[in-house]
């Protein structure tokens, strides 16, 4: 699908690059590794973690916000069978909260998708035979496990602490309903379309729930069901080496909507919670995050994807492990343009603790020499190598912003100081960290941060530039503007298409309602 631009002549160089570095990709981590192509349902696409700013919340409330967004490009009228997630995978969102790159808690979702009637599922009455009818509804749907659902799709959540997440499921504890304390969940149908579903908004709001967290003494929230894609990236078959005319075009912030967000007519599954930072927290205000999906070895991989999948060398017995990730998201993009192609699945397969083995990828990135091979514009990529500045924005945590006490290996994760107070979304800044919004990316991640135009800034140097001479984010004197050739342009790099487009709600679940297959 190519970009419709508003000014056809001009295609930007962010697509290209992106493109270039990942083929068929087309969003902040859609379809980024070779392996994760194949599997759309535990293709993880966008990470957010984020104070929570809702209409329904008060700055002081405390509450955070994490979503986990899988299975990408979801064609709205994607029927007859739609995009129910796995059930032989295990979903998990994981928090560090003490600064040793390893997961401390680990929310972990698995769900089962069943027919009605005992799994005989929905059937009608044909001349003289039942014979089960070949959709997942067999009428309107107005309610939570309403009876014309012929497929219905429960999940739970389990609360496991320490480092033994993704399977183990050592020590524990589901999530229970606040009403009647049951352990299952009910996953609302993808919007179908407005006769399946008159009014989605309302059906689909009867499926978040108020949760209790075991060993948290402070309610929950919980929802998971489809969404309108919140990422918007000007991504695409753009492969004519950049048709601009000069770097001035991304410069000019004039064009910073140029180009409509070709992901605004697809949908994605969400996966949400918001939970109190007392109940996340460890002694330091700074939190990590980032979601993985893993699947089960014996039961979907078999012994030869497992080979395929082989780290270090060598492929794990049978019988040592449950699950295999195969899925990994924190940062956007870092997988995407990063990465290089060749260590793309063995990252997705990697844990934050092990990430040293990448380190070059971003202390010598090459995204800013393929902008300038691409644009045909030599000598403006950044010559500050090693690139500390990155390394600090995304391995370490920014002194003062979002660095934890302890703890400065290298590790690839998204980090908040969940002390920050939120921000009301109308007076966000786009560039969050970079327009002084402290509780902006790449401090967390809300949907309305423009983490494209963010991340091609940092790339390129702007974060040095905006680091000052009083290395107020502590970069260090290796970010001085004789590093950062572009100079005071860096801080207006863009890809030509606005984030604050894309349409969201007022408070929990944040993400849009999704698109109809219908209307």
């Amino acid at each position: 699908m190519l970009a419709s631009f508003r000014n056809p002549a001009i295609a930007t160089p962010v697509a290209l690059a992106i493109g270039l570095l990942s083929g068929a990709a087309h969003a902040s981590s859609h379809r980024e590794a070779p392996f994760i192509t194949a599997l759309p349902k535990v293709d993880a696409t966008d990470f957010y973690m984020f104070r929570s700013y809702g209409n329904d919340r008060s700055p002081g409330d405390g509450y955070v916000t994490l979503i986990a967004n899988y299975q990408p490009l979801q064609e709205p009228g994607g029927g007859p069978n739609y995009f129910a997630l796995e059930e032989n995978a295990l979903y998990a969102i994981h928090v560090d909260n003490n600064g040793d790159n390893r997961q401390d808690l680990s929310f972990e979702f698995r769900f089962r998708n069943s027919l009605a009637a005992d799994g005989a599922g929905t059937a009608l009455k044909i001349g003289d035979k039942n014979v089960p009818i070949p959709l997942i509804q067999s009428g309107p749907v107005n309610a939570p496990g309403d009876e014309t659902l012929n497929r219905r799709e429960t999940y739970s959540v389990t609360l496991v602490r320490g480092a033994n997440g993704n399977g183990s499921n050592s020590g524990g504890k589901m999530l229970t309903n606040a009403s009647g304390g049951g352990s299952t969940f009910i996953k609302p149908v993808d919007n179908i379309g407005t006769k399946t579903l008159p009014n989605y908004a309302d059906y689909a709001a009867r499926h978040i729930y108020n949760v209790n967290v075991p060993d948290c003494s402070m309610p929950a929230k919980l929802f998971v069901g489809q969404r309108q894609e919140a990422f918007a990236v000007n991504v695409g078959p753009i492969f004519d080496l950049v048709n601009v005319p000069s770097v001035n075009f991304i410069t000019d912030p004039a064009n910073k909507g140029a180009v409509e967000n070709p992901l605004s007519s697809k949908n994605v599954t969400t996966l949400a919670l918001e939970v109190h930072k007392s109940c996340l927290t460890n002694g330091d205000d700074v939190i990590g995050g980032w979601t993985t999906a893993s699947l089960n070895q014996e039961r979907f991989l078999g012994m030869e994807s497992r080979a395929a999948l082989k780290t270090n060398g060598t492929a794990p017995p049978a019988e040592a492990e449950q699950w295999k990730q195969v899925s990994r998201l924190a940062n956007p993009l870092v997988n995407e343009v990063v990465i290089g192609l060749k260590d793309k699945d063995k990252f997705n397969a990697s844990r934050p603790e092990d990430d040293a083995q990448f380190a070059d990828y971003v202390t010598n990135p090459t995204l800013p020499a393929l902008l300038e091979i691409a644009l045909g514009t030599p000598n403006i990529a950044p010559t500050n190598f090693p690139r500390t500045d990155l390394v600090t924005t995304f391995l370490t945590g920014i002194k003062g912003v979002n660095q934890p006490k302890s703890g400065k290996a290298l590790s690839e994760m998204m980090r908040l100081n969940t002390s920050t107070q939120p921000v009301p979304f109308a007076q966000q800044k786009r560039l969050g960290v970079l327009e002084g919004d402290l509780a902006g990316y790449p401090n967390g991640r809300r949907p309305k941060d423009d983490v494209t135009d963010i991340s091609l800034v940092a790339v390129m140097g702007g974060l040095c530039m905006a680091n000052g001479n009083d290395d107020k984010l502590g970069f260090g004197r290796q970010c001085s503007p004789r590093a950062v050739p572009l100079k005071e342009k860096s801080l207006t790099l863009h890809d030509a298409v606005d984030q604050a487009e894309v349409p969201l709600l007022d408070r929990f679940p944040y993400l849009n309602t999704p698109l109809p297959g219908a209307k």
